[in-house]
């Protein structure tokens, strides 16, 4: 089911389900995520809606289990207002949020990206220590975040095999191979599960704020790991992996998660922007510097 999600459909949910705020101006915010659309209402306030059904059931898992991880964390994640309910109007459960301040982390505005590793590595770090009895399992409501990467092997080795470069083909399997005969043997951590840019915000060019934990889940922590390649330069990757620590075995997983997207991409196995399938090509690359 396609549903038009725009501020005035955002506007007119509010004014039915939560009237008190029905005058707060409701816009678009300016950068926006592929599994919800979010709006800021107000200053203080950010509704965030569910893109397709795929995505809807994130909300539940957010609101049930961010009050357990979130005391845990130094920076701001989100924090929940109210729950929307599914209406004729729009079909899914939603949400809303304190908004934080802070702009979405790009290199540009970085001047020192070691500082900014040490940050989302303390921050993983943080989860990590966190509690993890009775945390939600990966599933397909996740992507299978913090799970096996069996999972995708089969995607994974048809794009592997679209690669064009022979060299850069054989690397890339071997990877692969490696990474998938090893598993995570302890006790179940805390992952984000979507640790992109564009969920970690940044004000006067450090992290002040992580954002969309609706891949939230308990296991293998190396999904989140794979951020080293996926956005660090080769500099900064070493400092986020001397706070994060972990074994060689997680780190290879941590790669071979890196590389199952960029492969994907890069490829044209799913869709992607031209800009992506670039960038894609640029990760599947630095994929294989020896000592990262």
């Amino acid at each position: 089911m396609d549903v038009h999600i725009d501020a005035i459909l955002v506007a007119r949910l509010m004014g039915e389900q939560f009237p008190h705020w029905a005058s707060l101006p409701v816009v678009a915010v300016a950068q926006q995520g592929w599994d919800n659309r979010s709006f800021r209402v107000g200053e203080r306030l950010v509704a965030r809606l569910p893109s397709s059904a795929r995505y809807a059931p994130q909300v539940d898992r957010e609101q049930n289990w961010l009050p357990k991880v979130t005391p845990g964390l130094r920076v701001a994640a989100p924090d929940l207002v109210a729950k929307g309910s599914p209406s004729p109007a729009y079909p899914w459960p939603w949400s809303i949020y304190r908004w934080i301040e802070g702009e979405p982390a790009t290199r540009a505005q970085l001047v020192d990206m070691g500082a900014f590793a040490v940050d989302v590595a303390t921050f993983l770090s943080e989860m990590h220590a966190i509690d993890s009895r009775d945390g939600p399992r990966p599933s397909s409501h996740n992507c299978f975040r913090g799970g096996s990467l069996a999972v995708y092997d089969q995607q994974a080795r048809a794009a592997i095999a679209r690669v064009g470069d022979d060299p850069l083909r054989d690397a890339v399997r071997a990877l692969w191979a490696e990474a998938i005969a090893s598993e995570w043997s302890r006790p179940p951590v805390w992952v984000h599960g979507d640790l992109a840019a564009s969920n970690l915000l940044v004000r006067r060019g450090r992290l002040c704020g992580v954002i969309d934990f609706g891949c939230l889940a308990i296991g293998d922590p190396a999904c989140d790991l794979s951020f080293a390649w996926t956005f660090l330069d080769q500099d900064s990757r070493a400092n986020f992996r001397r706070i994060v620590g972990l074994d060689d075995a997680t780190w290879t997983r941590a790669r071979a998660w890196a590389l199952w997207k960029a492969a994907i991409l890069a490829t044209g196995l799913v869709d992607g922007q031209t800009r992506d399938r670039h960038t894609a090509g640029r990760v599947l690359r630095s994929l294989l510097v020896s000592g990262a």
